[in-house]
């Protein structure tokens, strides 16, 4: 693929997840939870709090709570989510609820195309007039998502039509023609949801308006400052400082940080990977290239979170990863893993599926409890006992995304491309394809994450020719494959990370894979000051970390020393069933300290068996102590 120059394309795309079946004891559980109890949960939570009925605009002003200018991403969110459930569930009451909901949405649409609750009965005198802080073209987006679901689960055209005459209304305000408003969101999110708009229409006006948003982002003069102006403001006094927060510092081309506010940081850098598939320029794959470089190898926790700070619930600088006041917001990780799929679909190369893998197994699921009714939106990777999941959030982003992440999972696993299918993740259940004229049904049994062996069958009617490509795991040291029993020589077969097997295939023909997940120590890179010193449990591709409900000692004292072995055990009662992990370790021991803060003897070390269990399932049990990095001893 070129890196600056010529044209790129898409060359894979998904297989829809109403095509894929997830029957594994990992997802298969989490993902019936949030179909059963999170959609109904998140329904209430959007119902008590207003959210839902502020689009009847029957809101006057004293009276509380008034309709804020985020609501409608949150709602938009729980409809794409329930609109996924339907898809591949179907339930006449949740679409009997879903149809209420969006034609209340639909009926607060304004006669010129106008749909934002906030800017209708509010300020309606302040429509369009602060883009920087005001989320509406954010909250317009994720409508579109919404509406886009939802059509493509039922065949209804309600929301769908809408969403379509408020883009068209947008293009009219905004672009670099005469009269219109050379302006972008402060939040990205609209740039992503115009390309689905414009895949589900076919309708070109919506990708080049999304094209729009991008190219203009960054441009001087600073729209964001003339807007300020208009409203009576210094753009000096801006409370970020500068538009690094916003990804507006530069034209995007030009960028070669992540820098600011992580979430929009991810939206904007899935569109930017959606544009040049679909517009084949090869200078957005660059800059996306250059930022992803320095996301994952600089700015990047070992659980795939990422936005180290709540200051900017973003970016600092290269290496500073902080454990205990770790940010890592949810959503943040859900935007990586949309930005990791979309970089997939351009070069099916495994560094973008391991990242995906990461987050999906670490800073992703880690932020909702194993009943669905409770949520992280910080994700550190150290606790004092103290940082807990909650039913809610005033600005309650991360529950709806990733009950719409869970609910559409399935197309992650699989995409379709070049004469193939590529398999991403290793899920048990099944995919629906058609290649090369076949109709193909690929079946995966296997027990992944706890277990590395993977066997694919395949059931077809008549015998066609294709390549098969399996993703061979960054984490994975050493991989034995077979195909009907016999031994497959990989060498010369792995491309980009991924074992290409290419063959004239047929009914019942079986591929097995074999890949070895011993527990493994990881370590940080020296300019990571914060662990230095220290060690993380890997196995596969989940990481650990230690609990006190595990341990007889308070972890803050646990220190691993560097030849202990470690052992994985699969635990049926623990946390739903998981791998825990079991060693010999030392602790500071508080013997002789009853009367001192310091003393100039050092402290006995006693020997203790440990427990790790995966970060993803961390925060499930009793209250205490968490930590994935620990100290290493000799």
């Amino acid at each position: 693929m070129q890196k600056a120059t010529g044209r790129v394309s898409r060359r894979f795309t998904p297989v829809s997840f109403t095509d894929v079946a997830i029957e594994d004891r990992f997802w298969a559980p989490r993902i019936r939870v949030n179909r059963e109890k999170t959609l109904a949960h998140q329904y209430a939570q959007c119902k008590e709090t207003g959210r839902i009925d502020a689009f009847r605009l029957d809101w006057k002003p004293g009276q509380e709570p008034v309709p804020h200018i985020y609501w409608d991403s949150d709602v938009a969110k729980w409809v794409e989510a329930a609109s996924y459930s339907l898809a591949t569930h179907p339930d006449r009451k949740l679409d009997a609820l879903l149809d209420e909901v969006v034609s209340l949405i639909a009926s607060a649409q304004q006669p010129d195309g106008y749909l934002n609750p906030h800017f209708t009965v509010v300020e309606p005198e302040k429509r369009w007039t602060n883009l920087r802080d005001c989320h509406e073209l954010y909250c317009a987006g994720h409508l579109m998502e919404a509406a886009v679901a939802h059509f493509q689960a039922t065949g209804k055209r309600t929301l769908l039509d809408a969403l379509c005459r408020y883009a068209d209304y947008i293009g009219t305000v905004f672009g670099t023609g005469p009269g219109k408003k050379r302006g972008y969101c402060g939040h990205e999110e609209i740039e992503l949801a115009l390309v689905k708009l414009y895949r589900a229409t076919g309708e070109r006006r919506y990708l080049e308006l999304a094209c729009y948003f991008v190219d203009e982002r960054g441009r001087q003069p600073y729209y964001f400052d003339e807007e300020a102006r208009a409203r009576g403001e210094d753009p000096s006094r801006y409370r970020s400082g500068n538009y690094d927060y916003c990804q507006a510092h530069v034209p995007v081309r030009e960028q070669t940080e992540v820098v600011g506010h992580a979430v929009r940081a991810m939206y904007l850098y899935s569109a930017m990977a959606d544009l040049a598939g679909e517009t084949g320029d090869a200078t957005l794959l660059a800059a996306c290239e250059r930022l992803w470089d320095n996301l994952t190898l600089r700015r990047m926790y070992l659980t795939g979170g990422i936005g180290p700070t709540r200051a900017n619930e973003g970016f600092t600088c290269d290496y500073d990863l902080p454990n205990e006041t770790a940010y890592a917001e949810t959503c943040a990780a859900i935007g990586l893993v949309f930005w990791a799929h979309r970089m997939l679909q351009l070069d099916c190369d495994s560094r973008y599926a391991d990242v995906m893998e990461r987050a999906l197994y670490n800073g992703v699921i880690s932020g909702v409890s194993l009943d669905g009714e409770r949520f992280f939106y910080e994700n550190p990777l150290a606790s004092l006992g103290h940082h807990h999941r909650q039913p809610w959030f005033g600005c309650a982003c991360c529950p709806p995304n990733i009950a719409r992440l869970l609910a559409s999972l399935g197309q992650y696993v699989y995409s379709m491309g070049e004469g193939g299918v590529a398999v991403h993740l290793y899920i048990a259940g099944s995919a629906r394809l058609r290649l090369n004229g076949a109709l193909v049904t690929l079946r995966q049994e296997t027990e992944y994450p706890w277990t590395g062996r993977v066997v694919l069958r395949l059931e077809m009617e008549q015998p066609a020719r294709f390549t098969l490509r399996l993703r061979i795991p960054g984490w994975c040291r050493g991989t034995a494959a077979r195909v009907n029993g016999e031994a497959v020589d990989l060498s010369g077969k792995v491309v980009k990370g991924y074992a290409c097997l290419e063959r004239e295939w047929r009914n019942g023909d079986r591929v097995e894979l074999e890949l070895p997940m011993p527990v493994e120590r990881v370590y940080a890179h020296p300019e990571a000051r914060q662990d230095i010193g220290r060690v993380a449990l890997q196995r596969g591709p989940l990481v650990y970390c230690l609990e006190d409900v595990d341990n007889p000692v308070p972890i803050h004292r646990v220190m691993l020393p560097a030849d202990a072995e470690l052992t994985a055990r699969f635990e049926e009662g623990v946390l739903g069933g998981v791998v825990m992990l079991a060693g010999q370790a030392v602790a500071v021991s508080d013997e002789g300290w009853e009367s001192a803060l310091y003393r100039t003897q050092p402290p006995v070390r006693v020997p203790v068996t440990i427990r790790a269990v995966p970060y993803c399932v961390w925060d499930n049990r009793a209250p205490g102590r968490m930590a994935v990095w620990l100290p290493e001893c000799a």
